[in-house]
C-alpha cells in the first residue's frame, strides 16, 4: 500500500482528493468514476475499511489523526490500483430469468395495476449497481462463493422482477439452487452499505425465503408430487 499526503479543502469528498494526488503525485493510478453524483455507482472502493462509494464520502466526516485508507473492492478481483474486474455480476444479470408479463387484461393491450402493487418494486428500482452489497457480504467477501451464490444486489433484482404485478415467470427453484439463496444469514450488512437506501434484507431477500419456503412446504402441493410423481 502507497502512501500520499495531499492538502484538504472544504467540501472536498474522498474522490477528490483520489483526483488530486492522481493529477499532482501519481499520474497512473487507476481509478473508476463517472457522474461523481452518486447516481452511476462507479466510484466504489473501501474508505477506511468500509465499502463507500468515493463521491459521496466527505474528508470531513473523516478521522485525521491517522492516515486515510482507500482500498479497491475485495469481493472482485483486482485489475490496478482501485479498479476491480466486476464483469462477474454481468453474467450473473444474463442468467436470471427475465420480465415475463402476463397476458393484457384489455382488449387494446393494456394491463389493470393497483398502485400498491407497482408501489412495493419501485424502491428495488433505485438500484445504481455499485455493488457495495456485494462487497460487504462476507459470502462473496470472505468465503468467495461466486459460483454458488449471485448476492444481494441480484436478490433485489429477482425480487424486482418477482414482485411486479404483472410478471409470471418462477425463479424460487433458481433462488434456491443455483443462486444460493439459503446461504444468506440475514446479517443486514448489505442493507447497512447500500447508498440508495434500499431495504434489501427485509424487502426483498426475507420475503424472496419465504415464497420459497411456501413453495417447499406446501401439503397440497407435496401430496400432488407423491401421487403423480411431478
Amino acid at each position: 500500500m502507497k502512501e500520499y499526503t495531499t492538502e484538504l479543502t472544504e467540501g472536498m469528498v474522498v474522490l477528490d482528493a483520489v483526483h488530486q494526488i492522481q493529477a499532482e503525485q501519481a499520474h497512473d493510478m487507476a481509478v473508476r468514476w463517472n457522474c461523481k453524483a452518486g447516481k452511476c455507482g462507479s466510484c466504489s472502493a473501501e474508505v477506511n475499511g468500509q465499502p463507500k462509494l468515493m463521491c459521496m464520502t466527505r474528508m470531513g466526516d473523516l478521522p485525521t489523526d491517522r492516515p486515510i485508507t482507500v482500498e479497491p473492492l475485495k469481493a472482485f478481483p483486482l485489475m490496478k490500483d482501485l479498479v476491480t474486474d466486476v464483469s462477474w455480476n454481468y453474467e450473473v444479470k444474463k442468467r436470471i430469468r427475465p420480465f415475463k408479463p402476463r397476458r393484457p387484461d384489455f382488449e387494446d393491450g393494456s394491463w389493470e395495476m393497483h398502485q400498491s402493487d407497482v408501489d412495493r418494486v419501485q424502491e428495488f428500482r433505485k438500484c445504481i449497481e455499485c455493488y457495495l452489497c456485494q462487497d460487504v457480504c462476507h459470502v462473496l467477501r470472505e468465503h468467495h462463493m461466486h459460483d454458488e451464490f449471485v448476492g444481494p444486489r441480484f436478490f433485489v433484482h429477482n425480487a424486482a422482477l418477482e414482485m411486479h404485478p404483472l410478471d409470471t415467470e418462477d425463479r424460487r427453484e433458481d433462488l434456491r439452487t443455483s443462486q444460493g439463496i439459503g446461504l444468506c444469514n440475514i446479517t443486514k450488512c448489505c442493507t447497512k452499505v447500500c447508498p440508495e437506501g434500499i431495504t434489501i434484507t427485509d424487502n426483498a431477500i426475507i420475503p424472496l425465503k419465504e415464497r420459497i419456503v411456501d413453495q417447499a412446504y406446501d401439503p397440497v402441493r407435496n401430496l400432488i408430487q407423491l401421487v403423480t410423481g411431478r
